[in-house]
């Protein structure tokens, strides 16, 4: 029978774990990529100071710097933020590890995903969820050419993680924000997870292989892992898909981490939605 991780267990990032810490450094690398440009750009302008061709090769430059931070941004949208109407009627979790992020959800808000995609275990509360590169992932490869090939757009990975105690008894109240949902928010969010996993012909979850602790698992991810779209990106989704309204273009997870805290310092009973003014991201 698969093993759960329990209260008892609290996660720890080893060298295996820390794949999806890794596989984040492509966040900082996109954003060198276009800071690299522009300092190459600049460069090579001063190089050409007293050619014939100065004017052009500045404009030549700054175009393509333009052209690489307007798509690098681009990348960075979205799905739409649905208003949230009506009370709380459950609460989800977000997760901070390092450079990662997970949601968690409640098994019983998720009866179909639960039956889908983790049926083997007994006496499951949360599922948490993480998005990352497959081929970390899956290769387990930790040399920097491997980390800078993750700026380019390819596959991705799903790591479902299976709890049998709340998120906080498992990684700790620090790195846990709890947010409260409502019915529509919920629906939003189980739908965008159930969309999340890939599915073979016949509509099965692709399972790519055990996760790297117990009761974790790899599936294959519908979307794919690039300098602008990580983790963090897909978790920021997530939450927009439960109708919370975080930012969309997020690459770190201390951003991720600091809207859901602001939100649910929002969540009073009057304003459980963090529709104030003061509370929206900006």
């Amino acid at each position: 029978m698969p093993r759960l991780i329990s209260c008892g267990q609290k996660h720890s990032l080893g060298p295996v774990a820390a794949l999806w810490r890794m596989s984040n450094a492509c966040c900082l690398s996109a954003l060198a990529v276009a800071y690299e440009l522009t300092g190459a750009g600049a460069d090579y302008t001063s190089w050409m100071r007293d050619a014939h061709h100065q004017t052009h090769m500045t404009r030549t430059v700054g175009r393509l710097a333009g052209f690489a931070l307007a798509a690098f941004l681009a990348a960075c949208s979205t799905i739409p933020l649905t208003p949230a109407s009506g009370p709380p009627v459950t609460t989800i979790d977000v997760v901070e590890r390092g450079w990662h992020t997970d949601v968690c959800v409640q098994v019983q808000d998720v009866p179909d995903l639960q039956a889908r995609l983790a049926q083997d275990f007994v006496g499951a509360t949360h599922l948490c969820f993480g998005f990352g590169e497959r081929e970390f992932a899956m290769t387990r490869e930790h040399s920097i050419l491997a980390t800078l090939s993750a700026l380019w757009p390819g596959p991705g990975a799903i790591l479902m993680t299976v709890l049998r105690d709340t998120p906080v008894a498992a990684y700790g109240a620090d790195k846990v924000v709890t947010l409260q949902v409502a019915a529509a928010g919920k629906a939003g969010l189980a739908a965008y997870l159930d969309q999340s996993v890939q599915r073979d012909r016949l509509s099965h979850p692709v399972r790519l292989g055990d996760g790297p602790y117990a009761g974790s698992l790899y599936f294959g991810a519908t979307a794919n892992y690039a300098g602008y779209y990580t983790c963090n990106t897909w978790t920021a989704d997530a939450l927009r898909s439960a109708q919370l309204p975080v930012d969309g273009a997020i690459l770190f997870a201390s951003t991720v981490f600091r809207q859901a805290r602001d939100l649910a310092a929002c969540q009073h009973p009057g304003n459980f939605t963090g529709t104030d003014r003061a509370c929206i991201p900006r």
